[in-house]
């Protein structure tokens, strides 16, 4: 079952909110924001917000909008994709609010892995579980776009440069705070994609060992083969002259 919309006293100030980002990407020039190139695109995302209207609370759906745009203006900046990023971004946390058992129930009839520590925390899982829906729901058939979806909490080892964008806009959009941690992170995420990746695990990590929660395998392996290809681009040292 979803949450309900009564659960949220701020649910009031969704309306305003849909309003102001319906037509965001047009009259927002030179912030990294784009219009929908055709308007089946206008309509979907119009769909979309109109689907989150119902399920996600206020606070929640301005993150997903912040996420939407920094996915975006990281793909231009990466010469990818921006309309598979802004559909990946606007569509990342469809699950957000699904109930522990909704979540497992889902992700056994798809037939998906699900590690002991899914069991032990669910919400893990919405990740894997929103991209169902956006195929589901909304007919999303694009594997990259439904790739970068899945994949925006754990990550995966050997993920694409979509999928890296809206890991990184998930993890570093500016509601997340303003720290100089934050800040190089963001630096890093439009320098160099893998960089950013494992640097951004390891903050996650850290956070994780501080606070003493159970740590997925698969964050682990992200960051390990991230950090491992990033090493691989690296100039080699010069050699040591001769004695």
């Amino acid at each position: 079952m979803l949450l309900s919309s009564t659960t949220h006293p701020a649910y009031d100030l969704l309306p305003k909110i849909l309003k102001k980002h319906a037509h965001s990407r047009a009259e927002t020039p030179g912030t990294g924001a784009i219009a929908p190139s055709a308007p089946r695109a206008g309509a979907q995302r119009q769909k979309v917000l109109q689907w989150l209207d119902d399920h996600v609370p206020a606070a929640r759906l301005e993150h997903i909008l912040r996420v939407e745009e920094m996915a975006i203006a990281l793909a231009q900046h990466h010469n990818l994709d921006v309309e598979k990023a802004g559909q990946a971004g606007l569509m990342h946390d469809l699950a957000k609010y699904f109930k522990p058992q909704h979540l497992l129930e889902m992700a056994r009839q798809e037939g998906l892995s699900i590690d002991p520590v899914d069991e032990a925390n669910p919400h893990l899982l919405h990740a894997d579980v929103g991209a169902i829906v956006a195929r589901d729901e909304f007919g999303i058939d694009d594997e990259d776009v439904l790739q970068a979806i899945r994949h925006h909490t754990l990550g995966s080892p050997g993920m694409g440069a979509l999928s890296c964008v809206v890991f990184l806009a998930d993890s570093l959009e500016p509601g997340r705070g303003d720290t100089p941690e934050l800040h190089a992170l963001r630096q890093a995420s439009r320098e160099n994609l893998h960089q950013a990746v494992w640097q951004t695990c390891n903050y996650t990590l850290q956070y994780l060992l501080h606070n003493r929660q159970l740590i997925h395998p698969r964050a682990i392996t992200t960051r390990n083969w991230f950090l491992q290809q990033a090493r691989r681009s690296q100039p080699a040292p010069p050699a040591s002259p001769a004695p």
